[in-house]
């Protein structure tokens, strides 16, 4: 059991070390406000929640996030902070229907589910909580972030509209790709995840 245990977390600091990493690539989108850039570490814990549990996906945002605040930092962790509920949002929802019929169809169906949740959860998360703290902390007034955003979409002229025609659509982008990435790639790297753990079940056995 201890094995077992231990085994699951060396495979979960490895993809949040990972995902830690993939954070640093980051993409500039043309079509939304200069300070949304799009980075795929979501994959990683994508890849954790599907083979190990949804706590364990969760567990790789947690370390992913964490590692970025400290080795990054620049936000007062509320960048962070916003990457992880939005990123774990995507990855309990995409693995928990998943885990009830471990199949294609139920990956992606999870995954379009997982998307259109966290891009409702970053929506509420920015109008009530994540921007007023930007401004708060950071000093970032609200309306120069509308400011950026009616930059590049005419449409943006408030706080509403913003999270409408920027946040959302963001999010929705952002989660088709790193979906399509993980549907792409899980199958040949779970076979690496679920060889490791049948190795572990056989050193156990034999020590029995």
């Amino acid at each position: 059991m201890q094995d077992k245990k231990l085994n699951k977390l060396v495979k979960v600091s490895i993809l949040g070390a990972i995902a830690f990493l993939i954070m640093f690539i980051e993409v500039p989108i043309p079509i939304f406000p200069e300070f949304l850039k799009l980075d795929v570490s979501d994959i990683p814990a994508l890849v954790g929640g599907f083979a190990l549990g949804p706590v364990s996906g969760i567990m790789v945002e947690l370390i992913k996030n964490i590692l970025h605040g400290i080795f990054k930092g620049g936000t007062a962790f509320v960048g962070e902070a916003a990457n992880f509920f939005v990123g774990s949002v995507l990855v309990v929802v995409a693995s928990l229907v998943y885990r009830r019929n471990k199949n294609k169809k139920n990956a992606v169906l999870g995954l379009i589910l997982g998307t259109i949740a966290m891009s409702g959860v970053a929506g509420i998360l920015n109008y009530y909580v994540l921007l007023p703290l930007y401004e708060t902390l950071l000093h970032f007034p609200i309306k120069a972030v509308v400011a950026l955003g009616n930059k590049v979409n005419p449409k943006v002229t408030d706080l509403n509209s913003f999270i409408i025609w920027a946040i959302i659509p963001f999010n929705i982008l952002k989660g088709v790709i790193v979906s399509a990435i993980t549907v792409s790639i899980y199958k040949s790297v779970s076979v690496v995840i679920n060889k490791s753990e049948n190795t572990s079940k056989k050193l156990a056995n034999n020590r029995l």
